[in-house]
């Protein structure tokens, strides 16, 4: 099998394009993917892949369960708790979901959007690929904010739930209400 072949069929499927971001004037903590998965995609659902553990994580997170609900209450339910999503990546090409096959990216503009929401104190990435092309685009800005790698909550990801369970809840101290 003739490997430039293969890189020139991919170029030719059509790209892949994330989701409009979920933010409101309450967000204080972004949680940033690469890109949206094959079963999100059709599903037009932020991690729709039923595998995927980021709504049970959040979740814990929260201290709401989100599992249960329908996805418009999901996206609500994290916005009143100043949670918000949107990925690193615009578009690209790749085929199937894993975060290793991205190619011919454009990413997202993440300044521009932090800066129509002053209120985000934090920024989470789910995920290596996601820290790694986020930290890229936001440059000199990181610094600006608090800076939380996360293991993916993609069953792509091997890492027991148990454990990524440990490093996710994290997030729940940067929620908590500031004493007053």
């Amino acid at each position: 099998m003739n490997t430039l072949s293969n890189i020139d069929a991919e170029d030719q499927l059509p790209r892949k394009r994330c989701f409009a971001p979920v933010v409101d004037a309450r967000t204080r903590l972004l949680v940033l993917g690469s890109l949206p998965g094959e079963k999100s995609l059709a599903l037009q659902e932020y991690y729709g892949n039923r595998q995927n553990r980021f709504w049970f994580l959040m979740s814990e997170v929260t201290g709401v369960e989100l599992v249960p609900l329908d996805y418009p209450a999901r996206l609500q339910t994290l916005l009143e708790h100043g949670v918000g999503l949107w990925d690193v990546v615009a578009e690209a090409h790749r085929p199937g979901s894993l975060d290793s096959r991205i190619r011919d990216r454009d990413d997202n503009d993440l300044l521009a959007l932090l800066a129509r929401f002053p209120n985000v104190m934090a920024i989470a990435f789910n995920g290596g690929t996601a820290a790694r092309l986020g930290l890229k685009v936001l440059g000199e800005h990181a610094s600006n904010y608090q800076i939380v790698p996360l293991p993916s909550s993609s069953p792509a990801y091997t890492l027991s739930p148990a454990e990524k369970l440990l490093q996710w809840r994290v997030l729940a101290r940067i929620l908590d209400p500031v004493p007053g």
